[in-house]
């Protein structure tokens, strides 16, 4: 169960942001109602929030999940893939620092947190444009030395790993139809998400309730059917940048 939720709220360059979307630019006032609404829903979940204002050196810095990967004893501050992020860790390590023990990915290597799914005490490990062999040989030192598992696996036609693919607890997994059939995952009960919906493949399980991006009808019926407590939240002026439901908060 989470507890503590960390979220920066966007600034008025976010639409200055990188992203390889390719959609109108998003409109500032929507994208706070839409970052509002997550807030509210997150602290609906029972999670104390911590809301860190806008930091106008990094459009990008909405998106906190890319920055830490936070376990139940430890933080790796990560090191972003993308040269313009870099810095941005730096940050949010000094929210961290006093919840956990720190652990850092060091140059050469580069993490986005995006890229790391974590399904009970083992870490996949997505190698991306944003995460590379040298970053993913440091995570897998560092999950050793803790007692984890760790497997890697390559991120094709998608962002980040978490892109494709949400672990919601008891074995299932939602992810793109495109990654059903890979190896690493046959162990998992698979909800698979259409080509036309695949960004629902990125939702947020948060103490037994499930965030779903508004939109996507076949998805919802199927989580639905299952069971599910679907919370449903527009995040189009996200999407816009490449950022998805799990993006937008670091969960402890």
């Amino acid at each position: 169960m989470f507890t503590n939720a960390i979220v920066r709220t966007p600034g008025k360059n976010f639409n200055q942001g990188i992203t390889t979307a390719k959609l109108e630019k998003p409109d500032y006032f929507t994208t706070l109602r839409q970052h509002e609404a997550y807030c509210k829903v997150i602290e609906n979940c029972g999670l104390n929030i911590t809301i860190l204002p806008p930091d106008p050196d990094y459009p990008d810095c909405p998106f906190v999940e890319d920055t830490a990967v936070i376990t139940k004893n430890f933080v790796i501050i990560t090191r972003p893939g993308d040269k313009k992020r870099q810095g941005e860790e730096e940050k949010i390590e000094e929210v961290l620092r006093p919840f956990r023990k720190i652990e850092k990915i060091k140059s050469p290597g580069t993490v986005d947190g995006g890229d790391i799914l974590q399904a009970y005490n083992h870490f996949f490990i997505g190698l991306s444009c944003r995460t590379n062999t040298e970053g993913a040989k440091q995570l897998g030192i560092i999950f050793s030395r803790y007692g984890y598992t760790f497997s890697t696996i390559s991120v094709i036609n998608m962002l980040h790993l978490k892109s494709g693919v949400s672990y919601l607890g008891k074995n299932i997994l939602i992810l793109h139809e495109d990654l059903c059939s890979s190896k690493e995952f046959k162990s998992f009960i698979k909800i698979p998400v259409l080509k036309k919906e695949g960004y629902a493949a990125n939702s947020l399980m948060i103490n037994n309730r499930l965030l779903l991006p508004e939109g996507f009808p076949d998805t919802r019926k199927k989580l639905k059917e299952l069971g599910f407590p679907v919370y449903e939240l527009e995040m189009s002026e996200f999407r816009k940048m490449d950022g998805g439901l799990s993006c937008l908060s670091l969960r402890f």
